[in-house]
C-alpha cells in the first residue's frame, strides 16, 4: 500500500508467475476474491507501472492473463515475479486487511486484548494476529464500526484464556 496522501491506496492483490505461451500471456496468482480484479479492463499496478488486463481466464489454481502492450514471450518473461497491486475498493460492508492492522481489539465488556499486527490466511477463517501472538478467527469480529481505531470481538469463553 502506498503512503503518499496524494496517491490512491494500492493494495497487494497478487503476483505475476511465468510466461505462458508465445504471445505475451502470463500466469498470475490473485489473492483477492473480488471479481472486478479478474476481468478484462481491470487496472493493475505492477512494479514497472500501470497495466490494463485485456483478457483473463482461470487456469488450475491461477489465472492466465493478457496485458495491454505485452505481446511477446520475452515481454511476459520480464514481468515474472512482479507484485500486482490495485486501488482499494470502497465497500462499506467489507473488512479490509489494511483497515484491521493497527486496530486495538476489545471484547464487549470493554477489555482490551492487544493490537492487530497481521491477518493470516486460513482455510476455515482468516485469523487476526495480535501483538502478543494471540490468534482470533475473524468470524468473531462483532463490531468494526470504529475502525481504524478499534474493533470488537466476541469469541466463545476460553478462546482468549480468560476464566
Amino acid at each position: 500500500m502506498t503512503n503518499d496522501p496524494g496517491t490512491p491506496k494500492l493494495l497487494e492483490i497478487g503476483r505475476v508467475g511465468r510466461a505462458h505461451g508465445l504471445k505475451g500471456e502470463i500466469t498470475v496468482v490473485i489473492t483477492s476474491d473480488r471479481p472486478e480484479r479478474t476481468t478484462a479492463g481491470a487496472r493493475w499496478e505492477l512494479d514497472r507501472g500501470p497495466v490494463i488486463v485485456t483478457a483473463i481466464r482461470p487456469f488450475q489454481q491461477r489465472w492466465i492473463a493478457s496485458l495491454e502492450g505485452v505481446t511477446t514471450r520475452e515481454q511476459a518473461e520480464a514481468l515474472t515475479g512482479q507484485v500486482i497491486r490495485a486501488e482499494a475498493i470502497d465497500d462499506p460492508d467489507a473488512l479490509w486487511v489494511h483497515e484491521l492492522v493497527g486496530a486495538i481489539v476489545r471484547t464487549p465488556d470493554g477489555r482490551q486484548w492487544g493490537t492487530v499486527v497481521a491477518v493470516l490466511d486460513n482455510p476455515a477463517d482468516d485469523l487476526l494476529e495480535l501483538d502478543d501472538g494471540t490468534l482470533i478467527p475473524a468470524g468473531f469480529v462483532s463490531d468494526a464500526r470504529s475502525l481504524p481505531d478499534w474493533l470488537e470481538v466476541d469469541p466463545p469463553a476460553g478462546l482468549l484464556g480468560e476464566d
